[in-house]
């Protein structure tokens, strides 16, 4: 592992020199042999790399050709070099002037595919203002506020934007099928091979326009909701069996301590992302990210289980306390809360605020588990500190 590391920081030292100092014009062209992770206020690609790379920065320049795959993230991007494989980046203003061997995932304020871009396959992009000059191969799928479509296209173009407009090079050999606030805007020369289909109109709260049939949730989750719920369930179960005593203490912690379970939670929540964010701004913070982000992710099912179980068992500690050891009993309750939130949860406005509750109520109740509650002196030495 310490070999692996030490090859890849020298792989990125390498390319962090060549960045800032430029070869001569008799130095022999160095190539970055390996996957590259590189972060920084300003980061300038100039050598070729022969594996992956991962950028992020304030302003990203790529001027240099990658054989793999690239994540790029920063304010400005400005990516005119080729991309052997997919390219997944976002950033304030993205510029995108090169090729790409296979599908672009793109996302900004302003995104821009210039004349010289090439996608080999397909075009996912989201955007303020979306501009496209270059050649997709594939098909394109787009939303967002403005979109220009000024350049060929191999597929079928599916866009969901307040403005859209087709310039006069634009030649889309599938199918247009758009949903816009706004008429299209279509240059007399523009062809669409597959023609246009405009799709419905999606009624916002308060508008009477007519819009296209759908199901009235009334707040509720419908089957998928009761599949979440019997998962829960199941998680629930397998807590109750397998650890007895923890979740017995996770129950005590959040009947104990509930504002620190829903303060913790929170905070956990909404600051957890932010924190990601930041440490992929920096190179040696993108594996620490990486990992909270599993454990972000991982932990979100579990803890509406924990909130469950919690309020199951203070329920049959308060009403039957005989039973509040007998696992089945203690499967039951939870099994009735969850069913009880799931039925909350077709009330609007108030199912979601229990499912916020029960979720940062059983983020909070597990992380507590590592700051313990210390306990409280004897009687005696309280009394007669000496």
């Amino acid at each position: 592992m310490w070999k692996q590391l030490g090859a890849g920081l020298s792989c990125v030292v390498a390319l962090l020199v060549v960045a800032a100092e430029p070869p001569g014009d008799g130095d022999p062209p160095l190539v970055v042999e390996q996957d590259v992770f590189i972060g920084g206020g300003t980061v300038t690609v100039r050598q070729p790399v022969n594996g992956d790379l991962i950028v992020s920065g304030g302003s990203v320049d790529l001027d240099a050709p990658v054989a793999g795959d690239m994540l790029a993230v920063g304010g400005k991007l400005r990516l005119g070099a080729d991309t052997a494989r997919s390219v997944h980046a976002a950033g304030g203003q993205l510029s995108l002037d090169a090729r790409v061997g296979r599908h672009a995932r793109v996302a900004g304020g302003q995104v821009e595919l210039g004349p010289k871009a090439e996608i080999g396959g397909n075009l996912s992009v989201a955007g303020g203002r979306v501009r496209l000059y270059g050649q997709v191969r594939g098909q394109v799928h787009s939303a967002g506020g403005q979109l220009l479509i000024d350049g060929p296209v191999g597929g079928d173009v599916v866009a969901l934007h307040a403005r859209i407009e087709l310039g006069p090079n634009a030649r889309i050999a599938g199918q247009l099928r758009y949903r816009s606030e706004e008429p299209l805007v279509q240059d007399p020369a523009a062809q669409v091979a597959g023609g246009i289909e405009k799709l419905p109109v999606r009624v916002r709260p308060g508008d009477r326009r007519a819009a296209e049939p759908r199901p009235d949730w009334s707040g509720g989750m419908g089957v998928f909701g009761a599949l979440w719920t019997l998962g829960h369930l199941l998680l629930a179960s397998v807590l109750l069996a397998v650890l007895p005593s923890f979740s017995a203490t996770l129950a005590r912690t959040l009947r104990e301590r509930p504002g620190a379970s829903l303060l913790l939670g929170f905070a956990w929540l909404v600051g957890l992302p932010m924190a990601v964010v930041l440490l992929c701004l920096t190179l040696v913070g993108i594996p620490l990210g990486l990992v909270a982000l599993a454990a972000y992710a991982a932990l979100m099912p579990l803890a509406w289980a924990i909130t469950a179980t919690a309020v199951g068992d203070w329920a049959l500690r308060r009403w039957w306390p005989d039973q509040s050891e007998c696992l089945p009993v203690r499967i039951g309750a939870s099994a009735v809360v969850l069913v009880l939130m799931y039925l909350v949860g077709w009330v609007p406005g108030l199912g979601a605020a229990i499912g916020v509750l029960g979720l940062i109520a059983g983020l909070g109740c597990l992380l507590l588990q590592a700051w313990p509650r210390s306990a409280s002196p004897p009687a005696e030495l309280a009394s007669n500190p000496s």
